[in-house]
């Protein structure tokens, strides 16, 4: 009954606006444009977009109603969505004619009126939609913010392993650090020293550069059992150029020393 009674008035109302129209009595007045991007004059789309503002508000207003059944509310709930929509396009419209940016500057209390459902596309549920079955689930399920954990709560889960203490408990990493051993001293055995790279004076005979080159693998294979990184042909070059040059000052500083005691001893009287 009370369905048949909203037709009747909904009828006699546009019965009557129809007749004031014929008479001139009132204005009729201009369909919305269904497109925004038609309207090319920035007063035009400002009263379209009061329009659709004032049309949501009544229709949010409208689904908190609860003598509404739930197949009247999913209609009433779809419709506002599509306001919120076109509202939006209204508001790119304004922007793009050189209106203002009612993204920035306008609240957006039509926005929080309605809750949107992780993971579906903008999508918002307002008044009595909430409850709806099925609905509610959704709300129910969505996850919690995870707590931000505190520097102490992280301090207290660092143990020994963070540290790399227990290391050799992992057979996998203690397989991998044999065969990249194996690797690294198959790849010193390559490493030559050339001795024609060092100057005339700090040359020996072969037999003490064999030995020298025996010493340095020997010091980069006790490197590598350690872990140490391998070095380069320069760097090798650079270890048996010192050793020499120490010897050297060894062999000939020492000399002098003692020459100049053996004098100094000598105008003394001591020797």
């Amino acid at each position: 009954m009370a369905r048949n009674e909203e037709k009747a008035q909904s009828m006699l109302y546009r019965f009557r606006e129809a007749q004031a129209a014929e008479l001139g009595l009132s204005r009729p007045q201009k369909k919305r444009p269904a497109v925004a991007s038609e309207v090319r004059n920035l007063p035009e789309s400002e009263k379209w977009r009061r329009q659709v503002l004032s049309e949501i508000s009544r229709k949010v207003s409208k689904i908190q109603d609860t003598g509404l059944s739930d197949y009247q509310v999913r209609d009433l709930n779809d419709e506002i969505n599509k306001l919120m929509r076109e509202k939006l396009a209204w508001e790119h419209r304004i922007k793009e004619l050189g209106g203002p940016d009612y993204f920035k500057i306008a609240p957006r209390l039509m926005d929080q009126e309605g809750r949107e459902v992780p993971g579906n596309r903008g999508y918002k549920y307002f008044g009595r939609a909430k409850d709806l079955p099925g609905v509610r689930e959704l709300f129910e399920q969505e996850a919690q913010e995870p707590v931000k954990k505190t520097r102490q709560d992280l301090y207290r889960n660092v143990d020994a392993d963070y540290y790399g203490y227990r290391d050799e408990e992992d057979g996998s990493l203690l397989e991998y650090e044999a065969e990249r051993q194996k690797e690294l001293l198959e790849q010193s055995k390559d490493i030559t020293y050339q001795p024609d790279d060092v100057p005339d004076e700090m040359q020996v005979d072969g037999e003490d550069t064999r030995t020298q080159q025996l010493d340095v693998n020997g010091a980069i294979s006790d490197n590598l059992a350690k872990g140490a990184a391998v070095p380069t042909q320069q760097e090798i070059e650079q270890i048996l150029v010192q050793r020499r040059r120490q010897q050297l000052l060894d062999k000939y500083v020492s000399q002098d020393i003692e020459e100049s005691e053996k004098e100094t001893k000598q105008l003394t009287g001591l020797a």
